[in-house]
């Protein structure tokens, strides 16, 4: 696991108020040359993260999100885990300790498409059961900048 020293973190303040700088204006606007941005911009690729997640959904015609608490028999998790992420409406899966074993974050365009999903990770075979919960809004959206904040003091 990397951990991030400080001239990491102002890079990542940085592009969190402005995600589409240039290395040119991040050096400018932290006093740092444009090769050590450059420098660092490339060891900190993989802590970015993909842009699919500033992508809406509901823009592509998936209005409804929904969490799918999923009960398997854990001998065939990671069959089932394959077979979940190869539903192009998984956003996201998540393992669990607890009495879920596995989160799954879906969109749906109605709610009829919604009971298709499900229906689909229900035939998946080690499957035991589903709960749905419909996702009334995002109350807090994805977020690091107070970690970020905390790590700059």
């Amino acid at each position: 696991m990397r951990s991030y020293d400080a001239t990491d973190v102002q890079l990542l303040r940085a592009l969190a108020d402005a995600p589409r700088s240039t290395f040119v204006a991040l050096a400018e606007r932290l006093g740092l040359s444009r090769n050590t941005v450059q420098a660092r911009m490339s060891r900190l690729e993989g802590a970015l993260g993909s842009m699919e997640r500033r992508v809406d959904p509901a823009g592509l015609g998936y209005p409804l999100t929904a969490f799918i608490a999923v009960h398997v028999q854990q001998k065939a998790l990671e069959a089932i885990v394959e077979q979940v992420a190869a539903i192009p409406e998984v956003l996201q899966a998540h393992g669990l300790s607890g009495p879920i074993d596995l989160l799954v974050h879906v969109v749906a365009t109605d709610a009829a498409h919604l009971f298709r999903i499900d229906a689909d990770i229900l035939a998946i075979e080690g499957v035991e059961r589903t709960e749905t919960s419909l996702s009334m809004g995002e109350m807090v959206p994805f977020r690091l900048r107070p970690l970020l904040d905390r790590a700059a003091e």
